[in-house]
């Protein structure tokens, strides 16, 4: 199928609940667009530790994880993100490698945000269409 490659937008999760309830402005969102490597072999968002620190994430907890070479590490958990693709967005706790430099999107959030990979032209779409499933009109 070949790498897939799409750009996303991460946003603090605290700082997003913070904004919503008028304690801070939007334009004081820590936020960062990447190019995310698209791997329906990870469970979740991977990200690294500068990455981590940029978006102003404190660890929450640690966990074992078999990467993809068969070795098992420790990696960090950290607070929530909000990864944002197109229309779509995802809440979720990224797991944090602490030299990885390429972010990778794993399949729990592509579920959440209803994408599946078009291994023809490789790139991300709506597995029922352009309009995620459940969405509020």
């Amino acid at each position: 199928m070949g790498e897939v490659y799409e750009e996303i937008t991460l946003k603090n999760g605290a700082d997003l609940t913070l904004a919503s309830n008028g304690h801070i402005i939007n334009e004081n969102i820590r936020s960062v667009t990447v190019t995310a490597l698209v791997d329906t072999g990870a469970m979740t968002l991977v990200i690294g530790n500068e990455l981590r620190k940029k978006l102003g994430l404190a660890v929450v907890g640690a966990r074992a994880v078999t990467l993809a070479g068969g070795s098992k590490v420790y990696c960090s958990i950290a607070e929530p993100v909000e990864i944002g693709w197109k229309d779509r967005t995802s809440l979720i706790r990224p797991w944090v490698l602490p030299d990885e430099k390429e972010v990778l999107l794993g399949v729990i959030p592509l579920e959440e945000m209803d994408l599946i990979v078009d291994p023809v032209n490789k790139k991300l779409v709506g597995a029922h269409g352009d309009e995620m499933m459940g969405k509020i009109k």
